[in-house]
């Protein structure tokens, strides 16, 4: 039974205007693709907002650095993100701007309704100014000593050590971050939003269960703390939408940018014919979900929820929050190349192999996550490369020389193919509550059981024997409609890839509705490579693209690192390698070893012989993803005695700094063939 159709609002949260996207923002927005993805694959009408986030004095600052108008900024900076998005994929219903007649629509009609209920309040207060540059500073642009820990150089509204709020004035030894002076302190009329009116209202709405256990436990400090006015009102000059009735005083960007969602919203629901109250009104029955980083966090489960429900707005389903990226295991660094632009990451790299990767690593929690280059490749390599696309490059083949390109009228397996698609309920589960690691485990597992079949049934051992052709085109057939439910699975993961499937597969687009029915008596298309093995020195490339020079290093970047190629060994005569023997294996049992913290003991079939050998691999393979795999051997090594056992043999790989692969023969090798 079919779930029922939902009406779906997602938004990410708005990159600012004023510079590139990187690789630490993309953990969000892939986020939220997938999971648009995933509603949109099950049928739901699902819509994606988002917009370049375009106030502020650093958008300003930055125009009259660069010699432009601000305009002409935030639209160059706006095409670039867009770009880059679209090149990852990352596919927007809309995306929009906040300098946008929308977005002043709205900002002036949120605070006329919020002010005409109470909810606004005027007072002087005592504001910091830099006396060089002649301007009242934002909070962001003051930095020192947070008030509650002591914390240094933190900026003048947050402290991102422990997660305070409180007024720039506030901070101890404060400077102006654009001239350096210290700030002087000047009276100003400003306009407040009166926050602990909706204290009551909030409690209830984060009782509810819209955001996650650990942000519900952080509110509770700040609940404690008390809820403060928020000054929603910034003095002249500065780059945004005037407060009407107002001369000289301007919303603070913060006010105006989650408005960004609701004027995207707009925007597109004028281009489409769909009715915004729908969505946004109190009454209304659709979903609104934003993701965001716990860094905004106060944001957006505070005065976002309190500024709707204060001007008669609904409130969010759900606030999603995730935590930050590292890059093996430190924080994104200029000096050594690991703070990477998307633009940059795109020049060296597909996008779907970080697509992948950051599903592989995302849950529904807010711990910080960490791309790992070693980590990176071995996971492309092995799942995607190694386990999903060796289905189709093992079984295309046969159908296509064999049978004309045309997939069987029977299904070989039906109950397996029902134990594949019986899956789809606990994969769904998963990514509806973005566990996407558990739904990336799950169906890898099953890619494993798709190549554990392949390998029970041998389809190129099939082919020799006389009256076995009706058995290799079923077989075939069955690995290729096992592929495609994968591959239903992981289109919201790997959407290019999905649209490959679909031209190869001679079908319309996959949608999770279509998993019960295979594909049979049907014509597929020539099987071209879906995805290359990833290169180091690809990697090692887009490190050294990133690095910059490190001042406190004298000028100097720090050494490549470990992504280096090795050098190549001396010289050997042919005479002395025609005496090794390589033989094909197939690996029959796989084990960790007690006490051994690299070793995998295996058990080889060498064709009618078995071998134990002891192999260096368990930092790279998991015990129970090699029992199947045919893989090459020194075969005429002579055993060696270890305090495990004899090892008797030695199996090849390749490796460097980025992994350890084993080296794999081309399909139809069969165990104890010599490699010539």
């Amino acid at each position: 039974m079919s779930d029922p159709i939902r009406r779906i609002l997602v938004t990410s949260a708005l990159p600012y205007a004023n510079g590139p996207i990187h690789i630490g923002h993309l953990v969000e927005y892939i986020q939220t693709d997938i999971w648009v993805r995933f509603q949109k694959l099950r049928g739901h009408e699902c819509y994606y907002l988002c917009a370049d986030d375009a106030h502020g004095t650093p958008i300003m600052l930055r125009a009259e650095q660069d010699g432009i108008a601000p305009e002409q900024l935030i639209e160059r900076v706006w095409r670039e993100h867009q770009a880059d998005f679209a090149d990852f994929l990352i596919e927007f219903d809309n995306y929009h701007s906040t300098h946008s007649p929308e977005n002043r629509h709205y900002a002036e009609l949120i605070y006329r309704r919020l002010d005409e209920a109470g909810h606004i309040s005027r007072r002087i207060i005592t504001q910091a100014f830099d006396p060089e540059k002649q301007m009242f500073l934002p909070d962001r642009f003051i930095k020192g000593e947070c008030p509650r820990c002591g914390a240094p150089d933190q900026y003048g509204d947050s402290c991102e050590i422990c997660g305070a709020t409180y007024a720039p004035t506030d901070l101890k030894n404060p400077r102006s971050v654009i001239s350096g002076a210290t700030p002087i302190t000047k009276e100003s009329l400003h306009f407040f939003f009166k926050l602990a009116d909706f204290e009551a209202m909030l409690k209830d709405w984060i009782g509810s269960g819209s955001i996650q256990a650990q942000m519900a436990n952080k509110l509770d400090e700040w609940f404690t703390a008390g809820l403060q006015e928020w000054d929603i009102s910034r003095d002249a000059p500065y780059w945004g939408f005037e407060i009407p009735d107002a001369p000289g005083k301007y919303f603070y960007v913060w006010l105006d940018a989650p408005i960004g969602y609701m004027a995207s919203f707009q925007n597109y629901c004028d281009r489409v014919g769909l009715r915004f109250d729908d969505f946004w009104s109190p009454d209304s029955t659709a979903e609104v979900h934003h993701f965001i980083g716990k860094d905004i966090a106060y944001f957006h489960i505070l005065f976002w929820p309190a500024e709707l429900a204060g001007a008669g707005f609904r409130k969010p389903t759900a606030v999603h929050c995730h935590g930050f990226l590292t890059v093996d295991g430190q924080k994104m660094s200029k000096s050594r190349g690991t703070f990477i632009k998307a633009r940059t990451y795109l020049d060296h790299l597909p996008p779907e192999y970080l697509r992948y990767y950051f599903a592989s690593k995302l849950s529904d929690g807010i711990d910080d996550l960490d791309l790992n280059f070693e980590d990176f490749t071995q996971r492309v390599n092995s799942d995607l490369v190694g386990k999903l696309v060796n289905i189709a490059s093992r079984c295309a083949g046969f159908i296509t020389r064999r049978f004309a390109g045309r997939l069987a009228e029977r299904l070989a397996e039906p109950a397996l193919y029902a134990e594949f698609v019986a899956a789809g309920d606990s994969i769904a589960r998963a990514y509806e509550g973005r566990e996407f690691s558990r739904a990336m485990r799950e169906i890898m597992a099953l890619a494993d059981r798709a190549n554990q079949y392949i390998d029970e049934r041998k389809p190129w051992a099939l082919a020799k024997q006389p009256d076995s052709e009706s058995e290799v085109q079923a077989v075939c057939g069955m690995g290729l409609n096992l592929f495609r439910v994968l591959m239903i699975y992981l289109k919201p993961v790997l959407p290019g890839l999905a649209v490959q499937v679909e031209q190869f597969l001679q079908i319309p687009p996959l949608r999770w509705n279509a998993l019960s029915a295979p594909l049979l008596d049907h014509d597929i298309a020539e099987f071209k490579p879906l995805m290359q093995r990833v290169d180091m020195t690809r990697i090692a490339a887009m490190v050294e693209a990133s690095r910059e020079q490190d001042p406190a290093a004298g000028g100097e970047a720090p050494p490549p690192g470990p992504l280096a190629a090795e050098p190549i060994a001396p010289t050997i005569s042919l005479e002395d390698f025609a005496k090794v023997d390589l033989r094909v294996a197939r690996i029959v049992r796989a084990e960790a070893v007690a006490g051994a913290d690299k070793l995998l003991r295996l058990e080889l079939d060498l064709g009618g012989e078995t071998r134990q050998v002891f192999a260096g691999i368990k930092a790279a393979y998991a015990a129970e993803d090699l029992p199947g795999r045919l893989t090459v051997m020194v075969a005429n090594l002579a055993p060696r005695k270890m305090r495990f056992g004899v090892s008797e043999g030695m199996v090849l790989a390749a490796g460097d700094a980025g992994g350890i692969y084993l080296l794999s023969p081309d399909d139809g090798a069969e165990p104890g063939m010599r490699v010539k």
